[in-house]
């Protein structure tokens, strides 16, 4: 199977052994977006939504994610993050909330599953909390911005 690290040479799913691998600081930058009408854009803005503070409730469920990682996505290793920061931005021009989130650990894997985990869980709330505004929300752009640590060296995402 190559180069495919979850997969052994049959072709079934593992867990990958990290066990000698060097401890080394670890960090992940993700980034996702939703992207709504006008005035559910206005209303995130405002904090404007009956279910409370759009901001505090996504960045709060990123966060919570990250840290379940493990739990959520088959095969990843349960890892004890240092940092966790899910900031949410406003991007006018598109009427879209910009989610971004850091992950740090010093340990044996990386941490851009977390990241990416945090980011995908602040956008679906973000969805869940202006829904009955708008349903034609759209979620978009979940990538990985950014990794540092780690024997497969640094990677930043290309402009």
């Amino acid at each position: 199977m190559g180069d495919l690290t979850h997969l052994d040479q049959k072709g079934q799913a593992r867990m990958v052994d990290v066990g000698g691998k060097p401890m080394t600081a670890r960090q992940a930058v993700a980034e996702g977006r939703v992207r709504m009408n006008a005035e559910t854009f206005r209303k995130a803005l405002d904090g404007d939504s009956k279910k409370g503070s759009v901001r505090a409730a996504a960045e709060f469920a990123g966060i919570m994610a990250a840290k379940k990682t493990s739990e959520l996505i088959p095969l990843c290793h349960p890892i004890p993050l240092s940092s966790i920061k899910v900031e949410i931005a406003a991007d006018e021009k598109n009427q879209a909330l910009v989610v971004t989130a850091r992950a740090k650990t010093t340990g044996q894997t990386g941490v851009e599953m977390e990241a990416l985990t945090a980011v995908s869980v602040a956008c679906l709330t973000i969805y869940d909390m202006l829904k009955a505004s708008d349903r034609a929300m759209v979620i978009d752009g979940v990538t990985l911005l950014e990794k540092s640590g780690g024997a497969s060296g640094d990677y930043r995402r290309a402009p």
